[in-house]
């Protein structure tokens, strides 16, 4: 995004800031803190229009590493919004009795109201597989989570589909297993019904289904198994892109 098109997403002031991470705390929104030597995964524990709080990761070594850090920047993402902001330092504090960080609240952040939300490749090892009852009443579909995101998923199928699809039918309990993250069920509509073709080890075109489907609505547990599965897939391929650099 151009520097021209955040400005009408910045909030400024301590009173437009609060606001939005008084949300995050309300829903104790997972954030994602990345610096230059790492990133980890919390929650904000407390905040005024002076100072905020977040919590200690669960790596002592990376909690060391961010106190070192002269910038910061965390990022969560809601259902409706991805936040972003950047601290200048973090420093011990603590809440309740319990170590955490600390920083003075940023004079600004961005909040990008989404209609198609951030969506996160998902690897081959493990797959996760989507189930749907096709509503022709021809059976059960199972194919391949391709991408996901918190407005829906995409999804691969080694199989015929119904010719019928063509998009707007609403699916009702979508399964989708999300290997050691758990499971995650509900109903959504199909908004695409499209192909991915690549070629194959013998150099012939291989077509497979693709298929696009909007989750109808998520609750507050469903929202918060998702968001920590996109942060944790986000974290598994910076460090495998690192590790190949």
């Amino acid at each position: 995004m151009k520097e021209e098109e955040k400005e009408q997403y910045l909030k400024h002031g301590p009173l437009a800031v609060l606001a939005v991470l008084k949300n995050l705390l309300k829903n104790q929104t997972p954030v994602l803190v990345s610096h230059a030597r790492g990133q980890f995964i919390t929650r904000l524990l407390y905040a005024d229009k002076e100072r905020l709080i977040v919590d200690y990761g669960s790596n002592e070594y990376e909690n060391q590493l961010a106190l070192e850090m002269n910038e910061l920047h965390l990022a969560a993402e809601t259902y409706g919004a991805k936040v972003e902001f950047t601290l200048n330092a973090l420093e011990n504090d603590s809440h309740e009795g319990l170590p955490a960080f600390g920083a003075g609240l940023p004079d600004e952040l961005l909040m990008i109201q989404r209609r198609e939300f951030f969506r996160v490749a998902v690897p081959l090892d493990p797959i996760f597989y989507c189930y749907v009852k096709w509503p022709d009443g021809s059976g059960q579909g199972r194919m391949r989570v391709q991408d996901l995101s918190l407005g829906g998923i995409g999804v691969l199928s080694d199989s015929p589909i119904p010719e019928s699809l063509e998009g707007g039918e609403i699916f009702k309990k979508v399964c989708v297993e999300l290997g050691e993250y758990g499971r995650l069920e509900a109903d959504a509509t199909l908004i695409n019904v499209g192909e991915r073709s690549v070629v194959g080890n013998k150099n012939e075109t291989v077509v497979t289904p693709r298929l696009s489907f909007r989750f109808a609505s998520l609750d507050f547990s469903q929202e918060r198994l998702l968001q920590n599965v996109i942060f944790s897939l986000e974290r598994l391929a910076r460090e495998k892109a690192t590790r190949f650099q």
